[in-house]
């Protein structure tokens, strides 16, 4: 053994089913490591981890995963204080509203960094170390994977990559005991639609609290389950849209990301 400690390292755990996460992995016994944009955010989730786990605060790390750099930084600074990954929860990401062709490329591009590129790399970049703890990897998708997104084009393409990598390290992964898992959900009221100008205006049966969704996703990880979609209902619209006719579903996405937009194109969400 190298004498450096385990700990949980999670993503975009600023808000939302990031720092529902983290408090389902400290309420199981994880030692955690928080990494996001918004550091004042970030301070006040571990003081209320540490408050309830009786001094047990995380290491805060706040960076922006949009930087090449980020990953090495992250683990340069685990490295510098004796700890390392068990567990790699990538849960950062943020999604843009309006056709393609009109938006700013240098956002979308950057889009892709965050939801792709990074969570790739930091995957890739603590294997070792979460092969040695027979840990795992909970990456962070969503039921958009399945579908088309005309209207959030790169969204739906960076989503629908995560489960695509995933499920093939699943794969890969498993006669080395470690356990990998995709996390789908569907709607989930967060500061995701709020920042993207969404009025989703859906049924209650059709959304689920950040905080049940992160449950499920611990649990799913634990059982090793490939892919995790929490709620029935989205198990139906998974099986819906990928057996639809193509053409209609394109036009059908496009006309509701349309009607639910609240705001004019192009705000940023994350």
């Amino acid at each position: 053994m190298n004498g450096l400690k385990p700990v949980a390292l999670i993503t975009g755990a600023s808000s939302g089913i990031g720092s529902a996460l983290a408090r389902v992995f400290a309420a199981n016994g994880h030692q955690l490591v928080l990494v996001g944009r918004r550091q004042d955010d970030l301070n006040a989730l571990a003081e209320e981890i540490a408050a309830t786990r009786n001094g047990a605060r995380p290491l805060v790390i706040a960076l922006d995963l949009a930087r090449m750099d980020t990953p090495a930084r992250i683990a340069h600074e685990l490295g510098g204080r004796g700890l390392e990954a068990a567990y790699v929860v990538n849960n950062a990401g943020y999604g843009i509203i309006g056709d393609a062709h009109e938006g700013d490329r240098a956002e979308q591009l950057g889009m892709i960094d965050v939801n792709a590129r990074a969570l790739t790399e930091l995957s890739l970049r603590f294997l070792d170390s979460v092969t040695r703890h027979r840990g795992g990897i909970l990456n962070v998708s969503s039921v958009a994977a399945y579908m088309p997104g005309p209207g959030m084009a790169l969204y739906h393409a960076t989503k629908a990559f995560v489960v695509s990598f995933t499920e093939a390290l699943h794969t890969e992964l498993a006669p080395l005991g470690v356990r990998v898992s995709v996390l789908c959900p569907g709607p989930v009221p967060t500061k995701f639609q709020e920042r993207a100008g969404l009025e989703l205006r859906l049924p209650g049966f059709l959304t689920h609290s950040a905080e049940w969704v992160a449950q499920q996703g611990y649990k799913g990880l634990m059982k090793n389950k490939r892919v995790v979609i929490p709620g029935w209902s989205n198990k139906v619209m998974r099986y819906l849209v990928t057996t639809a006719p193509r053409r209609l579903l394109l036009r059908a996405v496009h006309r509701s990301m349309r009607h639910f937009s609240a705001r004019p194109r192009w705000p940023r969400l994350r």
